[in-house]
């Protein structure tokens, strides 16, 4: 039986959340949700392969490119997983998936001035009053409420 392809609308609505584990993974859902819709046309402003994408790819070593050719076969969530757990260079024990992905949620641009400034001209191009918004994931998250009409 063909697997039925299932493309997101990345135009019409954001991808997953960062924070949506698949896997135990942050950042992969959202991440076969930018390439589904990258495949049809329909990824919006969102970029597959993106530098937060990145921080998955080089946690476990696997190919992007090799990934969205997977995806275009039309595999689920599932199906996709086990690719990336089988074509992944570096395995990981659970307690590494769990303390990687519980960093990724927290981590904040703490690290230079540079990423500093960075951070927050952006957030304030979202919002003037949202100094609750302190890690990458809740700013992307607000990001993605503004891009499609949400008032921060």
């Amino acid at each position: 039986m063909k697997t039925q392809h299932f493309f997101i609308d990345l135009t019409q609505r954001p991808p997953r959340s960062f924070r949506v584990r698949l896997g135990n993974y942050v950042i992969l859902a959202r991440m076969l949700d930018k390439g589904r819709a990258t495949l049809a046309g329909k990824n919006g402003e969102y970029i597959y392969n993106s530098p937060t994408d990145q921080h998955l790819v080089k946690f476990l070593g696997f190919d992007p490119d090799a990934l969205s050719k997977e995806l275009a076969t039309g595999k689920g969530d599932g199906e996709i997983l086990a690719w990336v757990q089988a074509h992944s260079k570096t395995l990981r024990a659970p307690w590494e998936i769990e303390a990687w992905s519980a960093y990724m949620d927290k981590r904040a641009p703490d690290t230079d001035a540079e990423t500093l400034a960075f951070f927050a001209e952006h957030l304030g191009r979202l919002s003037k009053t949202r100094e609750d918004i302190k890690t990458f994931f809740e700013f992307g998250e607000l990001d993605d409420y503004v891009s499609f009409g949400g008032k921060a």
